[in-house]
């Protein structure tokens, strides 16, 4: 099964299983890339939010015209923050963005349940370093990383350069079949792996 994808600089179409880093300056707008790559070719779509609330990502989904009906988006903040919130069909809760276990299970959960082409964005890789640490965010990386290949999904990642060393953005880099660099004034590079 192969993937359509519409960012500048990427290949058209990727195989099922793909994994995508998206590296970004610290105040980047990456929602341009996100929604590019979410709204296409794509059945079911889970946004995992570690740095903004449900009702901020549906906002953007709204604004960049991506069909919402298949969006599925995982809150990690609201709870943290004090805000009531009732999980539905197609918003799901954990306690803590540093939940990393949770975040791991509701995108098993996501990915079990649905059929078709399924794609994942994770926003962001850095903000688990933030609130968890490096080590068991990497963890939890690669255990979604696993999980997008077994069940022939993709997935963009977003981590924010900057605020990172570069040894930590290169094993992330190295983690990824394919990256796309976006530069403060929105040039978009991608490499991908042969």
């Amino acid at each position: 099964m192969e993937y359509s994808l519409t960012v500048e600089t990427t290949p058209e179409t990727v195989p099922a299983g793909t994994s995508l880093l998206l590296v970004h300056p610290s105040t980047g707008e990456t929602d341009r890339i996100d929604t590019q790559f979410l709204k296409t070719d794509t059945d079911y779509l889970l946004v995992v939010s570690t740095r903004t609330t449900a009702r901020e990502v549906e906002q953007k989904l709204e604004h960049y015209a991506v069909d919402a009906s298949k969006a599925t988006i995982l809150d990690t903040l609201s709870v943290d923050r004090g805000y009531t919130r009732r999980q539905n069909d197609h918003i799901r809760y954990v306690t803590a963005p540093e939940d990393l276990d949770s975040i791991v299970e509701e995108t098993r959960k996501f990915l079990e349940s649905n059929d078709g082409k399924l794609r994942v964005s994770v926003d962001s890789i850095t903000e688990m370093i933030y609130y968890a640490d490096e080590e068991r965010t990497r963890e939890a990386v690669e255990a979604l990383l696993e999980l997008l290949e077994t069940h022939d999904a993709v997935g963009l990642f977003h981590l924010a350069r900057g605020v990172h060393d570069e040894a930590v953005l290169d094993e992330y880099r190295m983690l990824f079949d394919g990256v796309i660099e976006l530069e403060e004034d929105g040039e978009v590079t991608s490499t991908f792996k042969e």
